[in-house]
This record gives structure tokens, C-alpha cells and sequence, in this order.
């Protein structure tokens, strides 16, 4: 597997401190985005959390996340959260090293007091010993929550006073563009009270050698109850010992939310979002454990699509780490349609640049140090598709169109919803479900290469 290395430099470790003032959690930024521009160690956040105790728990719920790996669980990941501070929040995000897993904390305006917020995105610095200061925080005493350093004085000659150099794979960066084209296709399936809430996530497994199959949920009453297909109405829980890390919240919980498509009739990813005091705690799982969003193939088309790149460039410049997207007020101030938007928002989440809260239902900015080329150019399917186009592989004919492979054929043609289908394997096994396939992305090249009125 093809590998980037990322770099952390911190000034010094994230600890939580004591002194005569009371305790303070000190997180350590490395080199980020602001409105300024790039910064080695932006500071984002000083201010107080008003549920320190469930604070603590949710970030190390991040942490376990980052630390995991729920398929082939003995290669052991090490990931740095990434925070993003958008003026009203702080969001925490981390992928499992598996990539099948997304962890989400905002810690929203009412979970903070004190202090404003700045914007930018960033890594924060998660390390043993913190990790072990903040499983010993109790609920009674103020926390002071810094995010960034205090005093950017302290840089010595030298450089960094802590740096990591963490092996990256290329699918785990993919992850960030996946989840948000699925999770915008995600609804509210069902809100459950706290104490019933408590009682379904202790009642998962946490662990073990094999993973669990997918199961079923469907709402009933004020809790969930399981079902073993699906119906409509059913919510899919894949792999759902994916789950534990919300076990360290569950004595702060006030709610359970649950998202994921209107109807599904195969095992699927979903959403399961902790309300807590003034944050959310949101764990995004893949179809299946063996199975990364890296692989979903969702931002082909958008990766696919050329003529949209002009769109992307423009609606970055109008994005300025906003909580909320607003598709339609970003059209009129672009001056291209609404629809236009949208592809420019997924080309531009390749990027890492755009995330999705289904508790908003609505997008948000980040900016993360990674580039759309990068991302096409790690993606098979797509670097096949652009060779087949090169060799001259396709053959279009009005609705139809024929993809010569070696010495195999592949038809591809239009079906009665517009969608375009294949007569290859993969087209066979999926239907679509993970994306197109080579020779459906293909055609969609090659009909965008001819002139206007040929196609």
C-alpha cells in the first residue's frame, strides 16, 4: 500500500496541568490553516468547558478511534486528532488506522465558556501520558481548555520540542472525501432517551477476533429493537463492536441519534451521534469492518469531472471555515447554479476541504493539507478509466457504449434512471454500491471529451 508520511511538530507535549488557578488541559497544535494563512502551532481556543468530566471522556473516545484498527486489529495505528475551529465550535475528527471508522466531537458553543473561537484546522497532540491525566479527570472542579499554545515565545533554535513522524496511508486520507458524500445521503432514523440509549450500547459486544455481521434495528417506541432483515423503516449497524469507544461516555450521555439512509436493502454505513452537555460525540461506520470508506468510491464522479474543477476553485475562495454551508447562498455568490455548487463541494471534499454533520444537516469547512490530485492519483479505478480513454478503449453509440479490455468486452449503457450500468464483475456485485467501476468512469470521460453536440 502506497504511504505518505505526515509530520507533527509540537512545541511541547498536550498535558493537563495543575497549579494553585485549578486544572488546565493543554492541547498541542502542529501546522495548520488559518484565515492568516499557514501557521506552525496556531492557537484556536483558550477558555473554560462547562462539563469538563464529559469532555475528557469524549476526547479520548477520539483518541481510541485514532488508536484502533477494528480490521486486522494486531497493526496498531497512531493518529493525531484533527481540530477544526470555526468561530462557534470545535470539532475533533480522527479515523480508525483501518479507515472504517470516523470519529466526530463538536464541542458546540454551549460546551464552552470564556473564550472565543478562532478559525483554522490543525493537529493536536494526543500522547500516553495525556491520555492517562485525562482518565483520571473528575466532574467537580473547572477545566481550562487551551487549544494551541499559550505563549509562542517559547520556540527554541532548535526547532520543535516534540515531533512525530507518523507512516500515512493513502486510504486513510481518502476516508475524509467518502464520508462526506455518504453521510449527505443520511437522515435521522431514531432518537433514543438516555437511559435506553445506555441499555442498547452496553448491550453490543465491545470486542473480539471476528467481527460481528451487520445487524438490523428498527424503531419502536423509545428505543430500538432488532430485526433480522431489512425492513423498511430499519437502521444497519455493521460490524457493532466498532462501537466501543462510546462506551466512555455513556454515564454523560442525554440522548442517542442514529443515522443513515431512508432504505437500504443491503448491509450499509451509518451514523450513532452521543448527545452530551453541550457536545456530540458522532461515530460513522463503514458497510463492514474488513470494508474503509477509502474504497467506497463516492467522489469518483466528482474526482472524474473536469469541467467542475473551474466551480471548486471558486467556491474555495468564498469558504471561510463556516459551521454551515448553505449551497444555495454560496450559488448566489459564485454566480453558477445550485447544482453546480454541490459538484464543487464534493470535488472539493477529495481534498479533505469539506466535511458533512447530519446533525445540521448541512456541510462545513475544513482545511486539511492534502490536494485532489493526490487523491486521484492514488485511486485505481480512476487512473484505469483515464488509461482505458488514452488507448482509445471506448467505443460511444448514443445511449450504449462498449469498453474493449485486452480481449473482453464490457457494455455500458444508461438505465431507466439515468444511471449508467456495466456488464463487468464488479458492476455485477455492486450495483453500484461502491461506485462506478473503470469502465463506467470511462464512458463518463469520454463523453465529456467530445464536443457539444456529438455527445
Amino acid at each position: 500500500m502506497t504511504q505518505a508520511v505526515q509530520t507533527y511538530a509540537y512545541l511541547r507535549p498536550s498535558a493537563v496541568h495543575e497549579s494553585t488557578a485549578g486544572r488546565s488541559l493543554a492541547l498541542e497544535t502542529s501546522g495548520g490553516a488559518t484565515p492568516q494563512g499557514a501557521a506552525a502551532n496556531p492557537r484556536f481556543f483558550s477558555g473554560f468547558l462547562t462539563s469538563p468530566a464529559a469532555a475528557a471522556a469524549a476526547l479520548l473516545a477520539v483518541a481510541d478511534v485514532a488508536a484502533a484498527r477494528y480490521h486486522q486489529p494486531q497493526l496498531r495505528a497512531s493518529l493525531d486528532p484533527v481540530v477544526t475551529a470555526d468561530g462557534d465550535r470545535l470539532r475533533f475528527e480522527s479515523f480508525s488506522g483501518c479507515c472504517g471508522v470516523h470519529a466526530r466531537l463538536d464541542v458546540l458553543a454551549d460546551g464552552l465558556d470564556g473564550g472565543d473561537v478562532h478559525h483554522g484546522t490543525t493537529n493536536v497532540d494526543v500522547n500516553n501520558p495525556l491520555r492517562e491525566s485525562l482518565g483520571r479527570l473528575g466532574a467537580g472542579d473547572p477545566l481550562h481548555l487551551a487549544v494551541g499554545p499559550e505563549a509562542l515565545e517559547v520556540t527554541t533554535l532548535d526547532g520543535p520540542l516534540v515531533e512525530k513522524k507518523v507512516p500515512l496511508p493513502d486510504r486513510w486520507l481518502r476516508g475524509f472525501a467518502e464520508t462526506q458524500v455518504i453521510t449527505a445521503g443520511f437522515d435521522l432514523r431514531a432518537e433514543l432517551p438516555a437511559a435506553e440509549a445506555v441499555r442498547l450500547l452496553r448491550s453490543l459486544p465491545r470486542s473480539g477476533g471476528r467481527s460481528t455481521p451487520a445487524g438490523w434495528f428498527v424503531p419502536a417506541g423509545r428505543t430500538l429493537r432488532p430485526t433480522s432483515r431489512p425492513v423498511p423503516g430499519a437502521v444497519c449497524l455493521p460490524g457493532p463492536e466498532r462501537l466501543v469507544a462510546l462506551q466512555r461516555v455513556l454515564r454523560h450521555a442525554l440522548a442517542l441519534r442514529v443515522y443513515g439512509p431512508a432504505r437500504a436493502t443491503a448491509p450499509t454505513a451509518s451514523a450513532w451521534e452521543v448527545v452530551l452537555p453541550g457536545m456530540r460525540l458522532t461515530l460513522t461506520l463503514s458497510p463492514d469492518a474488513s470494508r474503509g470508506f477509502s474504497g467506497e468510491g463516492g467522489v469518483l464522479t466528482a474526482l472524474a469531472a473536469d469541467a467542475c474543477a473551474g466551480d471548486a476553485d471558486l467556491v474555495a475562495a468564498l469558504l471561510a471555515w463556516d459551521p454551515r454551508i448553505d449551497p444555495a447562498e454560496l450559488a448566489e455568490q459564485a454566480g453558477i447554479g445550485v447544482e453546480r455548487v454541490r459538484a464543487a463541494l464534493a470535488r472539493l471534499g477529495t481534498a479533505g476541504q469539506i466535511g458533512y454533520d447530519p446533525a445540521d444537516a448541512a456541510y462545513f469547512h475544513r482545511a486539511l493539507p492534502y490536494d485532489a490530485g493526490r487523491a486521484e492519483a492514488h485511486n485505481p479505478r480512476l487512473r484505469a478509466a483515464r488509461a482505458l480513454v488514452a488507448a482509445g478503449a471506448v467505443r460511444l453509440a448514443g445511449e450504449r457504449a462498449v469498453v474493449t479490455v485486452d480481449d473482453h468486452v464490457q457494455h455500458v449503457r444508461t438505465g431507466p434512471d439515468g444511471i449508467l450500468g456495466c456488464t463487468c464483475l464488479w458492476w455485477a456485485k455492486y450495483r453500484g454500491g461502491r461506485g462506478p467501476c473503470k469502465h463506467v468512469l470511462a464512458v463518463g470521460l469520454a463523453r465529456a471529451g467530445q464536443p457539444e453536440g456529438v455527445r
